[in-house]
């Protein structure tokens, strides 16, 4: 076999332009508003569990108390980490390159290609629209 036909990933860059920039802030905030909305819900019913359950056996409302504790913990987490990405995004520089995902391509390679070179293949894009290859 002198040949073979491969598939390797190929990194899509965006170019940020103001539209991108406007579309990926908007998105987060959107996303940040939906965290805190669920995590202001998530609160109101675990006091009202707590509420409705106050005479159970004290064992079991410390165990639910610590569960609940560690699922706050962890939205407030999720919650904070989508604070920090909308602020990455309203710092993001007109004109950076930002990754969008990874395509895949088929290559055919024979006895000495050179592996390196065709691994780090990306396409750059602006609004959408293809405006550079690099290999």
């Amino acid at each position: 076999m002198d040949k073979m036909t491969i598939v390797i990933p190929v990194t899509v860059k965006s170019k940020v332009t103001e539209d991108l920039k406007t579309k990926i802030v908007a998105d987060m905030k959107r996303q940040v508003q939906a965290a805190e909305l669920d995590f202001e819900q998530f609160q109101f019913d675990a006091r009202k569990s707590l509420n409705e359950h106050a005479n159970a056996n004290p064992m079991a409302l410390e165990g639910m108390r610590e569960r609940i504790e560690y699922e706050k913990n962890q939205r407030g987490h999720a919650l904070q980490e989508l604070k920090d990405k909308l602020e990455r995004a309203n710092n993001l520089e007109i004109g950076s390159e930002i990754g969008h995902g990874t395509l895949e391509r088929s290559v055919e390679i024979t006895i000495g290609s050179d592996l390196e070179a065709l691994m780090g293949a990306e396409i750059v894009v602006e609004d959408g629209k293809v405006i550079a290859f690099r290999a």
